[in-house]
């Protein structure tokens, strides 16, 4: 699924065991033209998994069910996040709502209102800013957007690639190492071994620093193109148990 499709495609958790494509479908068309609905089902006992995924034929569609939450589907009170690409799927770290993302590999020409001005299609923004030496004033290749709500960060982070004043840009949540840590013994329920790589990544990445921002820089320095596992997106544990990564 290319960038913009991923926008139009939504997690959908804690089913009733009894709902079903076509249930699914009735109530999440209400919002929108939906062009894809699906019950995740356990082939061998051939019965629901109690997640889905439904997708909209836009990203506004979407977006109007998510405005909508909570939802009830078959009297049953259900959780919709918006999906994430297969190869991140599993990852701890995307069980975290943040409302605060991280943005790497920024170039010397791009300032907090390149920042403000650029993630502002993504929702409401409080700050923006590019970090730099406090002494020196020099730029330190990355930044930080706090938006107001969790969707608004969930939107920016599912496109994960970014191109601001002519420069690729790539965009993770912020999550300081308490964050990590919590998310990873979540994501370990989902993937095992997998949910224990991504927390130690993030352990190295967002550990020992002197306080501050150091201990983002440090990380995205050391993980950035190379690390990379303190970061990410995806289903991984409580009931749904990274099952994402098959769909």
């Amino acid at each position: 699924m290319d960038s913009a499709n991923q926008l139009c495609k939504l997690f959908v958790g804690g089913l009733n065991v009894d709902t079903d494509d076509d249930g699914l479908r009735k109530h999440f068309e209400q919002y929108g033209q939906l062009t894809d609905c699906v019950v995740v089902v356990n082939k061998q006992l051939q019965r629901s998994r109690c997640f889905g995924f439904v997708t909209y034929s836009s990203a506004e569609e979407a977006d109007a069910a998510m405005a909508a939450r909570p939802h009830v589907v078959d009297g049953t009170s259900v959780e919709l996040k918006r999906a994430v690409a297969r190869e991140d799927a599993g990852k701890p770290e995307a069980l975290a709502k943040v409302k605060k993302i991280f943005i790497g590999g920024l170039k010397d020409d791009i300032e907090d209102e390149h920042l403000n001005e650029y993630f502002s299609q993504f929702g409401e923004i409080e700050k923006a800013e590019v970090i730099a030496e406090k002494e020196t004033g020099k730029k330190r290749g990355f930044g930080f957007v706090h938006f107001a709500d969790n969707d608004s960060a969930d939107k920016a982070v599912v496109l994960k690639f970014h191109t601001i004043n002519g420069h690729k840009v790539e965009v993770k949540k912020a999550l300081t190492k308490q964050e990590m840590q919590a998310a990873g013994r979540g994501g370990g329920v989902g993937r095992g071994g997998r949910g224990g790589r991504g927390m130690r990544g993030g352990q190295n990445g967002f550990g020992g620093g002197r306080g501050g921002y150091d201990s983002y820089g440090g990380g995205f320095g050391g993980g950035y193109g190379g690390n990379g596992g303190g970061y990410g997106g995806g289903y991984g544990s409580g009931g749904y148990g990274g099952a994402y990564g098959g769909y």
